[in-house]
C-alpha cells in the first residue's frame, strides 16, 4: 500500500521537490549537504528520490555515488537526469551491498516514511567503513505528532496563531494528504527512538542541527511567519565507530 502510494506520487515529488523547485532544499538541505559530504570518496544515498543529492556528491568527479531507492519512478527520474551516480532499486532495510563499502552515506527526509526503521539504520552502519559519516536529515519530529497543526485561537485577545504540539511521546503511522488528492505514510517516532537506534548500529553523534525555516519558505508560506523560531528540520551528522 505505501509503496503503491510513492509510485502513484512520484511526479508530485519530482516536480515540487527537485531541481531548484523547494526552498528548504536550495536554501537548507543542499548547502548542508554540500558542506558534509565536501571530501567523500565513494557515498550512498538512502532513499535517493530523482538523484538531487547523489548529483550533488558527484560534483568534481572525485566521488563514487550509489543511490538506491524502492520506487520504480523515482529511479527512472534518476537515471535519466544521470550527472554521475549509479542507481539501484532497493529498500533501506536490505541494502544489496557488502558490508563496509562507503565512507559517508545520506538519507533525506526519508526514516520519517520507513515502517522498519531501525533494521534501516542498523544497514548504514553496516555498509559505513568505520570513521564513516552518516547525514541524517528529517522532517522535526515535533512538527509530525499526532494531532499536531495551526491553531487559530479566537479566543485570544487579540487572537493568535499558533502550531499545537500533539502527543510526542505516542508512536504514530497516518496517511497524510500532503496536498490535493496526494497521500503519503508517515510515521511519527520521538527523537529517542532514532537516537538510541543510531546507537545500536553503532552510529555516534557527533554534531545535530535544528535551523529555522529560510527565508524563500517563509515568503512562500506566510501562516509560518507566527512560527519562524520553530524548526521544520532536523539534522544528525554521526560516524560509524
Amino acid at each position: 500500500m505505501a509503496d503503491d502510494l510513492w509510485e502513484r506520487h512520484a511526479d508530485w515529488w519530482v516536480q515540487g521537490f527537485t531541481e531548484g523547485a523547494d526552498p528548504e532544499y536550495v536554501e537548507q538541505i543542499v548547502p548542508m549537504a554540500a558542506e558534509h559530504l565536501a571530501g567523500a570518496s565513494t557515498v550512498i544515498d538512502v532513499g535517493a528520490g530523482d538523484g538531487q543529492l547523489a548529483r550533488l556528491a558527484t560534483r568534481g568527479g572525485a566521488a563514487t555515488v550509489v543511490g538506491v531507492d524502492p520506487t520504480r519512478a523515482q529511479v527512472a527520474v534518476a537515471r535519466q537526469r544521470a550527472g554521475g551516480p549509479h542507481y539501484a532499486r532497493a529498500t533501506a532495510e536490505a541494502l544489496p551491498f557488502a558490508a563496509a563499502m562507503f565512507d559517508a552515506a545520506v538519507a533525506c527526509l526519508v526514516f520519517e516514511h520507513i515502517p522498519a526503521f531501525e533494521a534501516a539504520l542498523a544497514e548504514v552502519g553496516r555498509v559505513l567503513l568505520p570513521g564513516g559519516r552518516f547525514l541524517f536529515f528529517l522532517n522535526h519530529p515535533l512538527l509530525q505528532t499526532p494531532n499536531s497543526g495551526w491553531i487559530d485561537d479566537r479566543v485570544l485577545d487579540p487572537p493568535e496563531q499558533y502550531w499545537r504540539i500533539g502527543q510526542y511521546l505516542v508512536e504514530d503511522r497516518t496517511i497524510e494528504e500532503v496536498e490535493k488528492d496526494v497521500f503519503l505514510p508517515f510515521f511519527h517516532r520521538p527523537l529517542s527512538r532514532y537516537v538510541n537506534a543510531m546507537a545500536a548500529a553503532g552510529l555516534v553523534i557527533r554534531h545535530m542541527a535544528e535551523p529555522p525555516p529560510p527565508p524563500g519558505f517563509l515568503a512562500r508560506a506566510s501562516e509560518y511567519g507566527a512560527a519562524a523560531t520553530i524548526p521544520r528540520l532536523l539534522f544528525l551528522l554521526a560516524t560509524r565507530r
